[in-house]
């Protein structure tokens, strides 16, 4: 092909749309995308592969409990064929996931009723204490880090670097479910200022919040601590410092944006694994959300509700990586390139 040849082909209207395609792959947002949709998409397909393997494997028959007390042999086999128990293992994994791709989560077998609604009805309840033990997470935890770091730099007031370290690590190493029931002890049995359980009011709210946060506040807090003292000892700091900005713009123009990449990253792979947490605190605190929904499916052997359930909480905490990975990346876009943690 000459070199007028090529020209003329490079005016021409596919030639530019392959091009303007490379140049649109190329883009790192682009890469950045296409990156977090496959960990999304590859994410989906192994929670739906474990769900349905993994809940078979609890123990009892739940055609027995759909059955109830006193039920016949014959009574059971027709119950285990209405739900679909009788059937092979892979024809009920391919109904399964056909489902799935419907967005159709199958029906309960306790109650009868769809999945995905159960899920919705319960959802708004465990997103609400969620959302707010993350924003109170990062609203505390850092400034709470970087206090204690500038506080303590150069080994000054040793004794709130020593009770700063023991009281974090003493409440992390508290189980959940301890830190919730001292909780309900203090606050709604001894002193009576809080409901135990519940979710009549809006002060129904303080202590599971509390209970689920305490834990990812101590934790975060010592990240940020660890690396504000870090980031201090840099030579642009000593700089600025030498340049007399004032703590206040040197702290949050300078040290506060170095910091918050590795923040962030282990903030989210530790908010992600709180949803776990939720499971409890909610059983603890009876919270109308998805933990107390799937501790009552396990106990009912309600398959459907249990991998509906496990399914939307680890796309949760899928979808909570990706989140921050996205708000590194707008705060430095050297993350497009795919240095940090991917999903």
């Amino acid at each position: 092909m000459t070199s007028s040849s090529i020209a003329e082909a490079s005016r021409t209207p596919g030639v530019n749309a392959g091009s303007a395609g490379r140049r649109l792959i190329r883009h790192p947002w682009a890469r950045f995308s296409l990156r977090r949709l496959s960990g999304l998409l590859l994410s989906f397909a192994v929670l739906t592969v474990v769900t349905f393997l993994i809940v078979p494997l609890i123990p009892g028959d739940p055609a027995v409990i759909a059955a109830g007390d006193g039920a016949s042999p014959a009574q059971i086999a027709n119950v285990r064929a209405e739900l679909g128990l009788d059937l092979p293992l892979l024809t009920q994994f391919v109904n399964y996931v056909s489902g799935v791709l419907r967005l159709d989560l199958g029906t309960s077998f306790v109650s009868g009723e769809s999945v995905s609604t159960l899920i919705f009805t319960r959802f708004p309840f465990t997103a609400e204490i969620a959302l707010l033990a993350i924003a109170l997470v990062l609203l505390v935890s850092v400034p709470l880090g970087m206090a204690v770091a500038i506080l303590t730099r150069g080994g000054r007031n040793r004794w709130l670097d020593a009770g700063f370290n023991f009281l974090t690590s003493l409440i992390y190493s508290i189980p959940q479910y301890v830190v919730a029931t001292l909780l309900v002890v203090v606050f709604a049995v001894t002193l009576r200022w809080l409901p135990a359980a519940g979710a009549a009011t809006l002060n129904s709210l303080v202590l599971p919040t509390a209970a689920l946060m305490l834990g990812p506040i101590c934790v975060i807090s010592r990240i940020v601590r660890r690396e504000t003292a870090v980031v201090l000892d840099k030579d642009y700091i000593r700089t600025a410092r030498g340049w007399r900005l004032g703590a206040l713009r040197t702290h949050a123009r300078y040290v506060l944006p170095n910091l918050l990449t590795t923040t962030l990253t282990l903030s989210g792979l530790i908010l992600a694994a709180q949803l776990g947490g939720a499971v409890v605190i909610e059983t603890v605190f009876a919270w109308p959300g998805l933990g107390q929904g799937i501790v009552n499916a396990i106990l009912q052997r309600d398959y459907p509700v249990i991998r509906g359930i496990i399914l939307v909480l680890g796309l949760l905490a899928t979808l909570i990586i990706i989140l921050v990975d996205l708000i590194l990346a707008i705060i430095d876009p050297r993350n497009l390139g795919g240095t940090s943690h991917d999903v």
